[in-house]
């Protein structure tokens, strides 16, 4: 029995080999007997008649491509090529016995139609023409175009920014039939400002109003107060934008648009809505079908006609800046828009940043904010409290809180839930003055001083440049010292102190769109705080280690830290209603006596002063050049052959802190081990445009050359130091 199945295993074993060649043979029979799909190459077809040539848009993001590209179009595509459609096209190709052949096959757009060529050779024609559908419209090219320049960047990273990926199956569905025209709706909110009302009635007059807002607190006002700005846009027949910096705040725009208008009026573009329904949507706007969106930083470009408001909201936050290359913010690109397309801009937040000041300033936008006796009958009252004073009650001194903040949340607790704001972890500590806190600066170029390790003389993040001997310049006093480093165990101590008290935690991958009404403790870090269902808002908050948020080292990091505070602290019932805010930072700081004033303007025109003196942005244009060493040096010498403007000033290069293998990698940080420079170069204002031209002209020339390693430029980078 035994032998039977050892022959038996061994003929199987022997027949393996010939199965598997016949296998081998029967796929290779089949493959040749299917038919193989060959390049379209055109090759002696006929041209189209009139207007044989078409300008494409190459999908090369590289700068020394930066340009258009003439093709061929064959007859058989005369009616589908037209500008703005998606082609395919071979690019790179060569030129054999009168014929254009070779290169690869790569996407791009139609810009153009034009009856002759610049190119001296024999042209390439069109190999496919992907949709019928035009999506990239004159004015979007333009708006690209312009995108581009300012930010040093190619056309065509822009454009993939501003299109989105083709969706056949949605290019293929109707969109909806155009709704009528909403009613004007009354002004609502608006007449708590002296100038609301007037801004609703210009936009209303088909006007262009521009306008700073400064957001009254309260935990759903801005949002139906923005909503109907836009419809009153819609009422007229124009177009409105509104661009957020995360999904939750665009979806209680979204839903407070809706109870004004109705459904089928405006669009929702975000992430969450995933990538076909999204494109459905865009298209309904780029066909006409639907007049306004609501949207994340993608909507910045959204194909609105007739545009007649693009609006912001929070410009200071992080998330309007666009991660992929040029970088672009939406703020500025809304800017564009607004004066290209002659509509209404309205920037909109609890603060304002000095970029917004300089609006005010310059006039190019009119302030829009409440009086003061209206700020004060709506904002909660805000008090102080010292780092490290527990005082003498036990429960404050195992919850780690100051005792003004712990009764504070003792009594607020009786009446509703408490929100306590943490810094998020990881924030690096600045050097600032023992004795005053002002911040340590190098005395050449302003710039953040750092030390390197105990025992080394000071060093200027900006330049390089050492300072043995350091002295404030407000209090002479010579002693430094760091800022808070992360957040504490809050959540786990405030569970401690008290226990019969449900604790909540919003932030990070767990974000709570709202809690409940009742009493509670809600611990977040700043912008992830949720907001109390039924509308009347926390009873108490409490803003913690302020100095982790203030010592940041970072240019904005006073701003920041008080943007932060005002968004938590709209939150919370007015002080006539028992609300009361408690922020842990030194009171004579800026930006702590700013919040207890409820002062954001004022806070934002003091800082755009003391950067007017010493020429940091926004009264200066910035650009961040970071790489290798020699990439760096090799690109500012380029750039200065290139024209950069005499009254650029270098500062730097200076190393960058060598990442360790396996920690997250943001665009544009150096790869793991690798010693990266970062050399920044600041022009005047009115120079901006020549810093770009000259970068990027370097940067072309580089890369045309094939000349080592990349340097990647930024120009008006958010973290300068």
């Amino acid at each position: 029995m035994s032998r039977g199945d050892d022959n038996g295993e061994g003929e199987r074993q022997r027949d393996a080999p010939e199965q598997l060649a016949l296998i081998r043979e029967t796929v290779r029979e089949r493959k040749a007997r299917q038919p193989r799909a060959k390049p379209r190459t055109w090759r002696g077809a006929e041209m189209a008649e009139r207007l044989p040539v078409a300008r494409v848009l190459v999908d090369k993001g590289l700068v020394h491509l930066d340009r258009f590209f003439d093709y061929a179009v064959p007859a058989a595509m005369d009616e589908e090529a037209q500008p703005g459609v998606r082609v395919r096209v071979r690019f790179g190709a060569g030129e054999r016995e009168g014929r254009r052949e070779g290169g690869g096959l790569v996407n791009g757009f139609i810009v153009e139609r034009r009856a002759d060529t610049d190119f001296a050779g024999r042209l390439a024609p069109i190999a496919q023409v992907l949709s019928p559908e035009p999506v990239l419209t004159p004015e979007l090219l333009q708006l690209c175009r312009a995108v581009a320049d300012r930010y040093a960047g190619s056309l065509a990273d822009v454009v993939q920014l501003a299109v989105p990926p083709r969706r056949a199956r949605a290019e293929k569905q109707p969109s909806p039939r155009r709704p009528p025209k909403p009613p004007v709706p009354e002004p609502g909110g608006w007449a708590r400002y002296p100038e609301g009302p007037a801004f609703l009635r210009a936009l209303a007059d088909k006007a262009a109003p521009r306008a700073v807002w400064t957001a009254l607190p309260g935990p759903e006002s801005w949002a139906d107060e923005l909503a109907r700005a836009m419809a009153t846009t819609l009422a007229v027949g124009r177009g409105a934008l509104a661009v957020l910096p995360d999904g939750k705040s665009a979806a209680r725009v979204d839903a407070a648009l809706t109870a004004l208008v109705g459904e089928g009026q405006h669009v929702l573009l975000t992430a969450d809505a995933g990538p076909e329904p999204r494109y459905r949507r865009w298209l309904a706007l780029s066909r006409g079908a639907v007049r306004a969106v609501v949207g994340t930083r993608a909507a910045m470009f959204a194909p609105v006609r007739r545009l007649g408001l693009a609006a912001i909201w929070e410009d200071g936050d992080s998330g309007h800046s666009e991660e992929r290359a040029p970088q672009p913010h939406a703020r500025e690109v809304l800017l564009q828009r607004a004066v290209t397309e002659q509509a209404a801009f309205l920037l909109g937040a609890y603060g304002c940043t000095v970029e917004a000041a300089q609006l005010v300033e310059s006039g190019f936008a009119r302030p829009l904010a409440a009086d003061r006796d209206t700020v004060r009958a709506v904002m909660p009252r805000v008090r102080t409290a010292a780092e490290g004073d527990e005082g003498r009650d036990p429960a404050a001194r195992s919850a780690r809180l100051p005792s003004l903040a712990w009764r504070t949340a003792r009594d607020a607790l009786e009446r509703g839930p408490v929100l306590v704001q943490v810094p998020r972890r990881g924030y690096v500590p600045r050097l600032v003055c023992e004795r005053c806190r002002e911040p340590a600066r190098c005395a050449h170029c302003s710039g953040p001083l750092e030390a390197a390790g105990a025992g080394t003389a000071l060093r200027c993040g900006w330049c390089a440049r050492e300072t043995p001997q350091w002295s404030c310049p407000m209090c002479s006093g010579t002693r430094l010292r760091g800022s808070v480093i992360g957040a504490r165990r809050t959540a786990e101590e405030l569970g401690r102190a008290f226990p019969s008290v449900p604790v909540r935690t919003s932030g990070g991958a767990h974000v709570l769109g709202s809690v409940p009404g009742r009493p509670a403790l809600v611990v977040a870090t700043p912008g992830a705080e949720p907001v109390p269902e039924g509308g009347e808002g926390y009873a108490a908050a409490l803003l913690l280690d302020g100095w982790a948020l203030l010592g940041r080292p970072d240019l904005r990091a006073g701003e920041e830290a008080l943007r932060r505070w005002l968004g938590a602290a709209s939150l919370v019932r007015p002080q006539g209603e028992g609300g009361s805010v408690v922020v842990v930072a030194e009171e004579t700081m800026r930006p702590v006596q700013a919040l207890v004033r409820w002062d954001p303007a004022g806070h934002a025109l003091r800082e755009l002063a003391d950067r007017a003196e010493l020429g940091f942005p926004p009264v200066s244009r910035m650009a961040a050049v970071t790489g290798p060493p020699e990439a760096v040096a090799a690109l500012l010498a380029g750039a200065r052959g290139a024209g950069l403007p005499e009254s650029a000033q270098v500062l730097g290069p200076v190393p960058l802190p060598v990442r360790e293998p396996g920690r997250p990698r943001n665009p544009g940080d150096p790869p793991p081990g690798e010693l990266w420079e970062r050399a920044l170069v600041r022009v005047p204002r009115g120079s901006g445009a020549a810093l770009a031209a000259a970068l990027k002209t370097a940067q072309a020339g580089r890369l045309a050359r094939r000349e080592g390693p990349v340097a990647h430029v930024r120009v008006d980078p958010l973290d300068i130091g």
